[in-house]
This record gives C-alpha cells, sequence and structure tokens, in this order.
C-alpha cells in the first residue's frame, strides 16, 4: 500500500497536469473536447487520491489519538496511592471483563462497582421516563468512542463544543454585536450607554444511541483483540453519523438545531442548479469582517457540491485569470483551500444544487454554532438476545444537544426558487 506521502506526490503531479491544460488557454476561451476531457480526468485523479489520503489519515489521526488516550488513562495498580486511582483502576477492569465476558465472570465487588454507575435515562423537559439505560463507560472508552465521532461528518467541525456534568436545561445566550460601535466624545462630554443586547436558547439533552452493534464470542475471548477500541470505533462512527445529521439539519423543536437550519442567507444564487464565482464571493462578503478576522472560517458543504464547485474558474466573468477557485493542498498538516479558505465536507447537506437548496455555509462556526454534550456515556450488553449466533449485542448512549448562538457569524448560498 503507497505511503501517504506518495499519494501527496501523485496526488500532486495530478494537480500539476490539470493545471498544464489549464493554462494552454487564455481567459474565456473554450478547451477542446480532447482536452476538456483530458483535464477532467486528471482533476478526477486528483480527487480520488484526495479521498484515498483522507481515509488514511484519518485512520492514522485515531490510531495516534487512541495511543494517546490509552497513555492517559492507563489502568491504575490496586495498589495506588490515591483512593479515587485505586477506584478507577477497579471499575475499568471490571468493565472490560463485564464487555468480553458478561456479569456472569464477575464477583460480588465487581459486580457491585458496575452496578453504582448504572444510569437509566430519564428525559428531561417531559414527563416520561425513558427504557434506555446503561453503564456508564470509563473515562478512557468514552474518550475514544468521542475522538471517533469527531472525524464522521463535519457538522461539529470548528464548532463551540461544552461539555456539562450533568443534563440538566442550560440557558445559552445569543448575542450579534458586531452592529454596535463606540462613539467619538468631545471636551467635557458624558459618555452615552449601549447594552449589549442578548438573547436565550436551552441546550438540552436529546439521547442517541448507536444501534445495537454485534461482536462474535470468539472476538471477544481473544485477549489479543482490544475490545475497547473495537468498540469505540463503531458505537463512535454509528452516534457520530446521527448526532451529525441533527447538528446539520436539526430542526430545533424536539431535535437539536442545525446550522442549516439556524443560519440565515447571506447570498441567494440567481439560478436553481448553477453557482458562480461571484456569488460564492459574494457569500463570503455576507460575513461580517470582524468574524472574517478570526482566521476560524471556513466552508461547510456536500462533497458533491464541491465536485462543482471545484470546476469554477476565476474567469466565470469573463476578465479574470483562468484559474480555479479550488487549491489541492501538497503538504502534510496543510488544508485544501476553497478562494483561501478551509473547507470541510459535511454530506448531510444538500447533495444536489437544485431549487431552494440551501448547498454552501461560511462562517466562523466557534462564534456562530454551539455544541452541548453531556459528559461520558452508558452502554448496555445484551448477552441472550444473539446467543444462538454465538455473538453479543451492545449498544451506546450520548446525550447532546446544538444550536446557532450567533446568526451573523454563518451564512448560507441559497439556490433561487425558481
Amino acid at each position: 500500500m503507497p505511503t501517504i506521502k506518495e499519494l501527496r506526490e501523485k496526488r500532486a503531479n495530478a494537480w500539476s497536469q490539470a493545471q498544464e491544460f489549464n493554462n494552454r488557454h487564455k481567459a474565456g476561451e473554450t478547451m477542446s473536447a480532447e482536452d476538456d476531457a483530458a483535464w477532467t480526468r486528471a482533476l478526477d485523479d486528483v480527487d480520488s487520491l484526495g479521498g484515498e489520503i483522507e481515509r488514511l489519515e484519518r485512520t492514522e489521526k485515531l490510531d495516534k489519538s487512541f495511543a494517546e488516550i490509552d497513555q492517559r488513562t492507563e489502568v491504575i495498580d490496586p495498589n495506588g496511592e490515591t483512593a479515587d486511582g485505586k477506584r478507577d483502576g477497579q471499575y475499568r477492569a471490571a468493565f472490560e471483563k463485564f464487555v468480553r465476558h458478561g456479569l456472569g465472570e464477575l464477583d460480588t465487588e465487581e459486580r457491585a462497582l458496575l452496578q453504582a454507575n448504572f444510569s437509566a435515562e430519564a428525559r428531561a423537559q417531559g414527563t416520561a421516563t425513558g427504557g434506555a439505560g446503561g453503564y456508564t463507560v470509563p473515562e478512557g472508552f468514552w474518550a475514544k468512542v468521542t475522538e471517533t465521532m469527531k472525524h464522521f461528518g463535519g457538522a461539529i467541525d470548528g464548532a463551540e463544543v461544552i461539555t456539562t456534568d450533568s443534563g440538566a436545561p442550560l440557558p445559552w445566550p445569543t448575542n450579534d454585536d458586531t452592529s454596535n460601535t463606540g462613539e467619538q466624545l468631545g471636551e467635557n462630554s458624558q459618555a452615552s450607554e449601549q447594552d449589549l443586547t442578548f438573547g436565550q436558547k436551552t441546550l438540552g439533552n436529546y439521547t442517541y444511541s448507536s444501534k445495537i452493534v454485534r461482536v462474535s464470542l470468539q472476538l471477544l475471548q481473544d485477549s489479543g483483540v482490544d475490545v475497547e477500541a473495537f468498540l469505540a470505533r463503531k458505537l463512535g462512527e454509528r452516534i457520530g453519523r446521527i448526532e451529525n445529521t441533527r447538528f446539520t439539519t436539526g430542526t430545533g423543536s424536539s431535535q437539536p438545531q442545525g446550522y442549516v437550519t439556524g443560519a440565515t442567507t447571506g447570498k441567494t444564487a440567481a439560478g436553481t442548479t448553477a453557482i458562480t464565482f461571484n456569488e460564492l464571493i459574494d457569500l463570503i462578503h455576507s460575513v461580517d469582517a470582524a468574524y472574517r478576522a478570526t482566521g476560524r472560517c471556513q466552508f461547510k458543504l456536500h462533497d458533491l457540491v464541491l465536485a462543482y464547485i471545484r470546476k469554477i474558474r476565476d474567469d466565470s466573468g469573463g476578465s479574470g485569470l483562468g484559474r480555479p477557485i479550488w487549491e489541492p493542498s501538497t503538504q502534510a498538516g496543510v488544508p485544501d483551500l476553497l478562494l483561501g479558505y478551509k473547507h470541510t465536507i459535511n454530506n448531510d447537506m444538500a447533495s444536489s444544487i437544485a431549487a431552494s437548496a440551501k448547498t454552501v455555509a461560511f462562517g466562523d462556526f466557534q462564534s456562530g454554532f454551539a455544541v452541548r454534550k453531556v459528559s461520558g456515556g452508558q452502554m448496555m450488553r445484551l448477552t441472550e438476545r444473539y446467543a444462538d449466533y454465538l455473538q453479543v449485542g451492545f449498544i451506546g448512549f450520548e446525550r447532546a444537544d446544538a444550536l446557532v448562538q450567533d446568526s451573523g457569524a454563518v451564512k448560507l448560498l441559497v439556490q433561487a426558487a425558481s
């Protein structure tokens, strides 16, 4: 398998070939059918190599993060110096034994440790008690689940993330102060007042589950397999996907408010099925310069919309230099850029450029979008349900919410209605 470095070199060569075809033509001229096909093939190579690099980098980052988590949360010797350390180590050991072998293999003390950390989920802001519940997982395990979730979807990328110990409703102030200014005072003049105008929303704690993940008994009983990492990835991927959907397009009623739902329109495209260079420039400048100056602004869009935008050149008005507005990175740690800004793929956004579709988001997501997570998570082990398949079921839970906290910080490009 080629290394990431080798793939980057191939990608750089493919991009160079694409640029050669592009540079043969003056701005505004149309490529021949042959050159256009070769240019498209080169761009397709850039795209496929980029996807392969992204997958390898994601795996590499997760492996590195998991190793760091293991170092931070290494099982503490029962003879450790602190009582808290001793309890944490004993609980983690009991939890791992429970995952591999079930409650039947635990002694009385281990059962008591687990039972003391069993949580039956009760819904906040409601009268019904949920039937879901599970054992609170050790810090290191859930840290791995959370780390995996970060790599799926893109909605949470750049957002302000708040972690709370409890799931109690959390009042959250909202504010856009960019229209307020100071004043110039004359000699011996009194300063006037202008209070900040705050709104208020509430961050709740909607419960998300991984659905049931089935694992073979042979895998669980093999002491050489890192079951914790395996389950953390599976649970994290599934919970990450559903949360990404809600954090993107959630209605805000009985579910989180996604940024696509809560953000306002920055630019309405002239066409229903087209996006132009000038419209993307207008979208960028619809976000106040104060937010753009933070250095945190980025685009978010579906991969298929990015594929369309990558073919736009800055000669779309007939007077530019004819260069693509998207630039691939050829260096590790440096992101691909769209009009000079980072972009994040979020496939829960509109996948096609169609009438009234909200196709592109742009802005400072840390200022504009808040995600609340309740610390820790729970997991249940379903021993008997799949016994005839020689499998065990696991299901994980996390509580989270989200909202747009500053509508001036993130703006949308919306296609024409008709």
